[in-house]
């Protein structure tokens, strides 16, 4: 007994070498930390339980038979954060450069799969080379087979993933299934072709970085919704994204202890708004000033600027918060925005998160470049998203509210289950001097000062119509409130939301406008 006690010691030694302390002492030199070391600071203390440490590969063509190495080059089982479970997986780049074989895939597939049945989130670590040549169309069919899990648990547990390294050729396709996708600055990278490729084939010059690097998906492409330091930020970020989810679609997330007062004011807020309508003003001043201890988790924060989504707590409940930014593009819906904000939003649909939407908005953004690149269509899915969402839904507007871009950001005619608005809320179909134009253009023209009939014409109209009263006499706001007591609103609608049953029509699934 005491020699197959000796021998499964070694054996497990063994599994923990990875790809040897020369590749790990190189992996080191480079600033990133193993696949264990990830998981040591991802997860709770003691609380991994590994699976499969001892599968190898069969193959053995190639040289691959004198290559073989316990675990296949990734780390697969489950731990705790904050005591909460999660199924997790963390290749390591020091076997085999993290490369993909069937494996290696099916410990991924299995994690997934037990993930799937006790209802629990997946989170993986993405360290590596890709499809392992030597292995053929096995290695594809490995990638297929994690691509339709991904697909399977989309919606039903969230699956967050981190690049913490290369992730090239067909390996990007799991982290853009997931929900969410943090990377690395200056080590990760992610590209379906890598520079050579794009030199050859467009003769293009190109960096890694350049092509594919952390800012660029951050900021261009909108692919990352987070960017990190290095490991251990992003093995922080991830664990405090995972505090505000629950861990499948059927339970609620969870909800902390506060001890902010739900009744307290933000007096800063009534001077928020600038007197005149055309000054931008930083709209997370309001969303940190009314969630709890202003702790907000921005989303895509260097994509598509003229939205801003992320998750917050309100009275210890996690909701998420999407508002338009004066600051940027005047806060104008364009196609990066619509997506990022339907995506958002249909996430926290899924999950069981409330959506708070502070609106300032005059309208999409116009132009050639907009309308050939699919604005209509891509501003149809964040009208889909916010239709589609029956989580408690409440929207307060902060000063314009104009156009088919009014109807799009939850009001109260797609099932906005709250609407409030500030007192100096511009709820109309476009601004009072866009709008006199059109209406009274014979009138102005043929005045005998028409620069002064407009202008008395543009004050009429604000008088009418630039204020929240008009929408407020028809119910289609619920309340207009002052900007100071608007946590208070928010804490009560949120109370009364708890208990919100609300069902979409029979169906296999929505038809999105893609």
């Amino acid at each position: 007994m005491v020699s197959k006690l000796d021998r499964m010691k070694e054996l497990r030694a063994r599994t923990l070498e990875g790809g040897g302390q020369a590749r790990i002492d190189a992996h080191h030199e480079k600033g990133r930390l193993t696949a264990r070391e990830r998981l040591d600071l991802l997860l709770d203390q003691g609380s991994f339980v590994e699976y499969d440490r001892y599968v190898e590969t069969s193959c053995s063509d190639f040289g691959l038979a004198d290559k073989r190495v316990p675990g296949d080059g990734v780390v697969t089982g489950h731990g705790c954060i904050d005591g909460r479970p999660v199924f997790v997986f963390s290749q390591d780049f020091t076997v085999l450069g993290g490369s993909l074989g069937p494996a290696h895939a099916a410990k991924i597939c299995k994690v997934m799969d037990q993930a799937l049945k006790v209802g629990v989130p997946v989170i993986g670590l993405n360290d590596s080379g890709g499809a392992r040549i030597q292995e053929g169309v096995a290695a594809l069919g490995g990638y297929a087979d994690i691509f339709l899990r991904n697909t399977l648990a989309s919606g039903v547990v969230p699956q967050i993933s981190a690049i913490l390294g290369p992730c090239a050729g067909g390996a990007v396709y799991s982290p853009a299934i997931t929900d969410f996708v943090a990377m690395v600055e200056s080590t990760s990278y992610m590209f379906v072709t890598g520079p050579q490729v794009v030199k050859t084939v467009t003769h293009e010059e190109v960096t890694t970085e350049d092509l594919g690097g952390a800012r660029v998906h951050a900021s261009k492409s909108g692919v990352s919704h987070f960017t990190a330091a290095n490991d251990a930020d992003a093995m922080g970020l991830l664990r405090r994204l995972f505090s505000f989810l629950p861990l499948n679609n059927r339970e609620d997330p969870p909800i902390g202890r506060t001890d902010d007062d739900p009744e307290r004011a933000a007096a800063e807020l009534n001077d928020l708004i600038p007197d005149s309508p055309n000054k931008p003003y930083d709209i997370k001043r309001a969303i940190t000033a009314v969630v709890d201890h202003g702790d907000f988790l921005e989303v895509h924060e260097n994509y598509a600027k003229n939205l801003v989504i992320g998750f917050a707590r309100i009275e210890g409940r996690p909701v998420g918060i999407v508002a338009n930014q004066p600051a940027h593009l005047a806060g104008t819906l364009d196609s990066d925005a619509s997506l990022k904000g339907a995506r958002f939003v249909r996430f926290c649909d899924c999950f069981n998160i409330p959506l708070i939407t502070f609106e300032d908005v005059p309208g999409f953004l116009p132009g050639t470049e907009q309308e050939h690149g699919g604005i209509i269509k891509h501003g149809a899915k964040l009208l889909f998203a916010y239709c589609e969402a029956t989580v408690p839904k409440i929207t307060v507007i902060t000063r314009k509210a104009y156009g088919g871009a009014y109807d799009v950001m939850n009001s109260k005619h797609i099932r906005g289950d709250l609407n409030l608005a500030w007192p100096t809320a511009e709820i109309a179909v476009m601004g009072p001097a866009g709008a006199v134009e059109i209406i009274f253009r014979k009138k102005i023209k043929e005045a005998d000062d028409p620069a002064k009939e407009k202008d008395a014409l543009t004050r009429d109209y604000e008088k009418h119509f630039a204020n929240p009263y008009e929408a407020a006499k028809r119910g289609f706001i619920d309340d207009v409130i002052e900007p100071s007591e608007t946590r208070y609103h928010l804490v009560r609608g949120l109370r009364l939301l708890e208990t919100k049953r609300d069902e979409n029509p029979p169906k296999k699934h929505g038809n999105l406008p893609l």
